[in-house]
């Protein structure tokens, strides 16, 4: 087939997503699919008529992708250095090569590539694209909308608030909510924007950072849960095994997730029974559902070591798929490769929205 690989953007997960794609794309082609990475914002300037070409260039795209920092990348200077200034997030024959091929592999993470305008961009077009549908993505992408949803389907879950620009200012006396507490963005990913807060000082210069520095528009307040982290991958509603995260130093924060070594990573966990793996794999099976997601996804949950009882963080519409990313790592302890998994990706996403085509099951086996 051919297949886009689309990644980059403007995301502060810029990096990941580059480094997610040039996997994808390099297996993808191993296998002998005609696949070219493309940066969704970049683009690539070439000639209209021989963008047929480019799905048999020999470097597949792959130059753009570099290995990723410890920091997240400069947007405004990314901004700077397109070519053409274009106020469109889309570069230049993004849609054309999307449309030229048999499926679009969504490797973005965050902003736009995960929120959901992306994906309902494509359907209007016509575009095929792997991963969940603009409304699920849209859905999971809001922290708080996730949590509403959470909570009316039984999905335990944090309570938490938020709060916007023009609320900012809400003493903290007022919000119900007491120390400590965790301060995020009510719509981003790779834990980038997170703040730990012990003290009303730390609480404060939190939220002046996510409103100036960080530029968030709303931000979700929880009860700060000290305790295990586990997350499980989905493929078409079913679990995966667990896989328990033991960060370096406590906080499985950005440098922690991509950086070799940043945090100790079992699967299956050695710290829940099996009842327990169970019952979070279920309730991960039941957000996904609540979620209206389809194809593949990842929860992520904590077990509060002060009541010993686990809640549902969040759900990632578009996991990580970099070397060091968890669901390749939960897919490989049920036999399928990492070459498998993209495969599956593809068929699963024809069988959610479009013509069947045979593929692999979960299984690894042919359907």
């Amino acid at each position: 087939m051919k297949i886009i690989v689309l990644a980059g953007g403007l995301s502060p997960e810029r990096d990941v997503s580059l480094i997610s794609g040039a996997g994808i794309c390099r297996t993808l082609r191993e296998r002998g699919h005609q696949a070219f990475l493309l940066d969704v914002f970049f683009g690539l300037p070439y000639d209209p008529d021989r963008l047929e070409e480019v799905f048999s260039l020999p470097d597949s795209g792959l130059s753009i992708a570099e290995g990723i920092k410890t920091t997240t990348p400069d947007l405004a200077a990314l901004k700077a250095a397109r070519p053409d200034q274009s106020d469109c997030y889309l570069g230049p024959n993004v849609i054309e090569l999307c449309r030229m091929a048999d499926i679009t592999f969504m490797a973005l993470h965050g902003s736009v590539g995960e929120n959901g305008k992306l994906q309902a961009t494509f359907d209007i077009l016509g575009i095929k694209y792997t991963g969940p549908n603009s409304l699920g993505c849209s859905l999971s992408m809001n922290k708080l909308v996730a949590k509403q949803v959470f909570k009316m389907s039984r999905v335990p879950t944090p309570r938490g608030t938020s709060l916007t620009a023009a609320t900012k200012d809400t003493p903290l006396s007022e919000l119900g909510y007491y120390l400590p507490l965790v301060i995020k963005p009510c719509s981003g990913g790779s834990s980038i924007g997170v703040y730990i807060v012990h003290t009303e000082e730390e609480y404060t210069e939190a939220i002046r950072r996510s409103f100036e520095e960080d530029q968030q528009d709303e931000v979700v307040i929880e009860p700060y849960l000290k305790g295990r982290e586990y997350a499980c991958g989905l493929i078409a509603g079913k679990a995966l095994p667990l896989v328990e995260i033991i960060p370096k130093d406590g906080i499985f924060n950005y440098e922690n997730k991509y950086q070799t070594g940043g945090a100790t990573e079992l699967c299956p966990p050695q710290s829940l029974d099996i009842k327990t793996q169970k019952k979070m794999q279920r309730a991960a099976e039941k957000a996904f559902a609540a979620l209206r997601m389809d194809v593949y996804s990842r929860a992520d949950f904590i077990v509060d070591e002060s009541d010993g009882k686990f809640y549902c963080l969040e759900m990632n519409g578009l996991p990580g798929m970099t070397p060091a990313s968890l669901l390749p790592k939960a897919a490989e302890a049920i036999g399928i490769e990492y070459g498998d998994l993209c495969e599956i990706i593809i068929d699963q996403s024809f069988k959610a929205r479009y013509t069947h085509t045979p593929g692999r099951t979960l299984e690894g086996g042919k359907s």
